[in-house]
């Protein structure tokens, strides 16, 4: 799929998103084997598992059509958003272990790690490089200095 071939968003699919950013989690189905927590019930066309080391920014833009869920397996987020354009300061809110949180496009949004963290990113458009870039505009939503992050001219050098 290319960049060209995202369907565009619909009414349906907007009325079927969270109304905060922190998702509430169906109660998990518990028995002698185990335990499954329900995640996410959407069409999507992408998951991939993020590890990031303590220090670290990632994020700090905002995407034209694609949304995401992302849940904290291990460590913590310090997650940033406001809506695009906005000159607001971006809330902030911690993401924990077993927590999830919700970005809608059009939100700029950041994540910021105090320890090392691994997250799973549900996304509505493919993963790959070019649909990605195609999809992302980046913002300095909150400040990089000390910290380790990344921009597509990083890999250019």
């Amino acid at each position: 799929m290319s960049a060209a071939e995202i369907d565009p968003l619909t009414e349906e699919e907007r009325e079927s998103w969270p109304e905060e950013p922190i998702v509430a989690l169906e109660k998990p189905f518990v028995d002698s084997r185990g335990r499954i927590q329900p995640l996410v019930d959407q069409m999507m066309r992408s998951a991939v598992m993020i590890e990031s080391t303590a220090g670290s920014i990632r994020a700090n833009h905002y995407h034209k059509t694609d949304w995401h869920y992302c849940y904290v397996i291990v460590g913590a987020i310090e997650y940033y958003h406001r809506p695009t354009g906005s000159d607001a300061p971006p809330e902030k809110l911690i993401v924990g272990e077993g927590q999830m949180v919700f970005t809608p496009p059009m939100v700029d949004h950041a994540m910021k790690f105090s320890e090392d963290t691994t997250f799973l990113t549900l996304s509505r458009n493919p993963r790959d490089q070019e649909t990605y870039e195609a999809d992302v505009v980046r913002v300095d939503m909150i400040s990089t200095e000390g910290l380790t992050s990344w921009k597509p001219e990083d890999d250019a050098k």
